[in-house]
């Protein structure tokens, strides 16, 4: 005969305070519970409700700037602090927790173009349109203790006057070096009023550039030749470039995978690319209807943020066709820059309207701290949602997005013009000889050519 007995010890089921939740001992198998499904299912219909109620992503503008924000820069150091540059010569470091200005850095006498702060924090690097690179000394205390009224950056630590004007400054993620663009890439050192080295490749003027987070030495430019042109310092000369059909505005290397990167394209999309296979896009972002602006990855380098002339900034995973998140308000104006906090969970855009927004990464994130419970229920939440994410109704929930009117009449018209030569290239296939025309992927149909 078969005996079953139940064995507990007191330890396991006895509080240890009165406090303390009741022990709950659950057996797990599924014969016990038929209706678990239907159960699970409702709770992630629920989760997907929820988490539209909850979407509230805009924390609050912080404003300040008489002028359209041109670019902006974190501060390596100090997670709280961001620099940000107008067009009409105003450089403001703000503390992201108050939304306020702690320090203002006059000098400049055209638009600011480009921000960058040294690997310690300590310098920031700014250059413009008026042919000057200028070095300052960021003030800690005020960002410690932001409480202090506003007050200007004594005299930059440093002037450089050079023969052209600038279109953006980057500095080494390791090292003492920062490059600047213009009608060239000049490579400079902090204690040196002339370049170090400089780089031409073409006439045409260096519109962005960004050095690579995992080998100091390598860095990404665009021009407005639609070239994209990669530089190793330890070289004379460029190392490679390719020229697409249109425009590149912005270049980021993702963090973790520092071997790619993402160009935000004046033709609406982004492009992932390989550094050491240019030939074809990796992947290809789409949904914007206009020209996308800037574009920065998250320090996890699981997504990227992009701003856009159509007056909206969009969150993508960094290998999804399809933006995620959309983000915009009445107010806001063309977005010329984008950022993402040093944690990863904000992120500041600047526009055209003279104000810096703030959002959360996470529309519906709860802000302030979680207790244990709260963590719990969160996280099984967005477990259940994503196990159910591919059925209808779920899936029509979570897609969901709310889109100002010239945003969706632009997006069905760019959807028409998209089919319509879709359907033209069909035809014409279809009427010439066999394999006369090749098809080509939409990865490589962007680009002209790769030249070394």
């Amino acid at each position: 005969m078969k005996v079953k007995v139940i064995s507990r010890s007191t330890d396991e089921f006895t509080r240890e305070r009165s406090q303390d939740l009741q022990k709950v001992f659950r057996n797990y198998d599924p014969n016990l519970r038929p209706q678990e499904r239907a159960t699970e299912y409702t709770r992630a219909l629920n989760a997907a409700k929820l988490e539209k109620i909850f979407a509230r992503p805009f924390i609050g503008a912080m404003d300040g700037h008489i002028d359209a924000v041109s670019c902006m820069a974190k501060n390596p150091n100090h997670l709280k602090g961001i620099f940000s540059g107008s067009m009409d010569g105003d450089i403001r470091l703000w503390d992201i927790a108050t939304r306020k200005t702690v320090c203002q850095f006059p000098g400049h006498q055209g638009a600011v173009r480009g921000l960058a702060a040294s690997t310690d924090g300590k310098v920031l690097i700014s250059c413009g349109t008026d042919s000057s690179v200028r070095l300052w000394n960021v003030p800690f205390s005020k960002i410690i203790d932001s409480d202090e009224s506003v007050g200007n950056a004594s005299e930059p630590l440093a002037v450089y006057v050079w023969k052209h004007a600038f279109w953006a400054v980057d500095h080494q993620w390791d090292g003492s070096l920062f490059a600047t663009a213009g009608a060239q890439v000049d490579i400079w050192d902090h204690n040196r009023s002339q370049p170090v080295n400089s780089f031409t490749w073409g006439n045409d003027t260096v519109i962005s550039l960004q050095f690579n987070p995992g080998e100091p030495d390598i860095l990404a430019t665009s021009g407005s030749d639609r070239s994209i042109t990669l530089y190793d310092l330890r070289m004379s000369t460029p190392a490679r470039k390719l020229i697409m059909r249109t425009k590149t505005n912005s270049i980021s290397w993702n963090p973790m995978e520092p071997m790619n990167f993402t160009a935000a394209n004046e033709d609406c999309n982004c492009y992932s690319y390989d550094a050491r296979k240019l030939d074809e896009a990796k992947c290809v972002h789409r949904d914007h209807v206009s020209a996308v602006m800037d574009i920065d990855y998250s320090p996890t380098g699981r997504e990227f943020v992009t701003g856009s002339y159509d007056r909206t900034v969009r969150i993508f995973q960094y290998n999804g066709g399809h933006s995620r998140e959309i983000y915009h308000t009445k107010r806001m104006q063309r977005v010329f820059c984008v950022k993402f906090s040093c944690d990863g969970t904000y992120l500041i855009s600047g526009s055209d309207d003279t104000n810096l927004r703030l959002w959360k990464a996470k529309a519906s994130e709860q802000l302030g701290v979680l207790l244990p419970r709260e963590r719990k229920k969160q996280e099984y939440q967005d477990a259940v949602k994503e196990r159910y994410k591919h059925l209808p109704e779920v899936k029509r929930i979570v897609k969901h997005r709310h889109l100002p009117k010239p945003i969706y009449k632009a997006a069905n018209l760019r959807r028409t013009m998209i089919e319509a030569e879709n359907r033209k290239e069909a035809k014409r296939r279809a009427h010439s000889a066999p394999g006369s025309i090749k098809i080509q992927p939409f990865r490589k149909r962007r680009i002209i050519k790769e030249e070394e």
